[in-house]
């Protein structure tokens, strides 16, 4: 157990406006630190990455964790912090300018008229021309009556939603897991269906809105492609493998499919005529990165500090306000029976009060927070360690 400076490793560019919100007296940063208590990271990948014993916990600025070596993490008692939510408005932005880029054909229609000038060497009456000769290949259609399904409804999702009814879109929206919050955020007007297929079917344009985990791979695939109606467009800005590239290329080649407009550009989708692939823009603004650097950053200060779990994407959220006067622990452990009987009778041989005790559980791992009044022994930590399940153990 340790009490003192905390020293940050940061992995990547962090906006300094989040990294200003840690106290320096408390916390020190930078690139070059090498036994880090925490680390910040944006998109450095952690898997190839020796963990040191000193790290206490990992704060990813921006929602995907795939970088992250998430259930070694847990197993060692580190909790693995994400920003769902910040870089929401940027998303959704994207997701609408995506949707208006494949309905109007923008995107190649400015590759049309760059080329008459470019490799064409057009000008004046000769470019006019031939502008308003090829326009009419571009012609597209327009958003208000069409439908729009949205799979998953999280905090980018219910954005989406939100924002394309107010262009006059329908919209169906499936997410098995809808949360009370975003329940409560989305419009009464979103018509929620039951199935993944039953959206498709009935969706003129399908976006995409789901972390990349065993579940959601391919989950657009031949089938569900095939379920939409001809002509149908196709967005992907949750992670390139929630969709099977082969698939949708082989439904754009048939004419089936119409678009593909997506943020996770490869070899043969970067150049088919009916794709548009972006750079992996999704949160690429100043103000999402700001948003996903604060929100990151205090919830890390706020674990170090205080033991405060927010946002985890391998241990339970767990908050409790402090008990003036005493001493925090945190403590993770096996989910299985008897942890918090075993923790509690070794806090009671130390002689230890127990003021204020939380315990949640996630799957297979669970974490406590447990204010005591009296003093904490040194050798407390190695008596919480030798319960057989105990993964971790600190003083806050």
């Amino acid at each position: 157990m340790s009490n003192g400076t905390y020293p940050i490793k940061t992995l990547n560019a962090i906006s300094p406006i989040g990294l200003q919100r840690l106290d320096r007296d408390v916390f020190d940063i930078g690139t070059e630190i090498e036994n880090p208590r925490g680390i910040l990271v944006r998109s450095a990948d952690l898997h190839s990455m020796e963990i040191p014993d000193s790290l206490y916990a990992v704060a990813r600025a921006g929602a995907g964790t795939n970088n992250i070596p998430i259930e070694e993490m847990a197993a060692r008692g580190i909790p693995v912090f994400n920003t769902p939510g910040a870089n929401a408005n940027a998303v959704k932005e994207l997701v609408i300018a995506g949707m208006l880029l494949a309905a109007r054909n923008l995107y190649h229609a400015a590759e049309y008229t760059r080329d008459l000038v470019v490799e064409q060497g057009l000008s004046g009456k000769e470019l006019d021309v031939q502008v308003e000769a090829g326009k009419k290949k571009y012609a597209g259609f327009e958003l208000p009556g069409r439908t729009l399904g949205v799979v998953g409804l999280g905090a980018i999702g219910v954005l989406v939603a939100n924002a394309a009814q107010s262009l006059g879109l329908r919209v169906l929206g499936y997410d098995p897991a809808v949360t009370v919050k975003a329940a409560w955020q989305l419009s009464p007007n979103v018509e929620q269906v039951t199935s993944v297929e039953e959206l498709f079917s009935r969706s003129d344009l399908v976006t995409l809105h789901v972390p990349l985990i065993e579940a959601t791979k391919g989950l657009v695939d031949a089938d569900r492609l095939a379920l939409m109606p001809a002509g149908g467009v196709l967005l992907n800005f949750a992670r390139g493998g929630v969709v099977d590239e082969s698939a949708v290329l082989e439904s754009l080649d048939s004419g089936h499919l119409a678009a593909y407009v997506n943020d996770f550009p490869t070899e043969a989708g970067a150049v088919h005529p009916k794709v548009i692939a972006l750079p992996h823009l999704g949160a690429s603004t100043g103000e999402a990165e700001d948003n996903c650097a604060m929100m990151a950053v205090d919830q890390l200060s706020d674990y170090l500090l205080n033991g405060n779990i927010r946002n985890a994407v391998n241990f339970p959220e767990v908050v409790m306000t402090r008990t003036p006067g005493t001493t925090r622990l945190g403590i993770f452990n096996q989910n299985k029976p008897n942890m918090i009987g075993q923790i509690t009778a070794v806090l009671a041989d130390a002689g230890l009060n127990v003021s204020d005790f939380t315990n949640k559980s996630r799957g297979d791992v669970a974490y406590t927070l447990v204010d005591v009044e009296g003093e904490v022994r040194d050798d407390l930590k190695e008596q919480i360690l030798g319960i057989d399940g105990v993964l971790r153990a600190r003083k806050i």
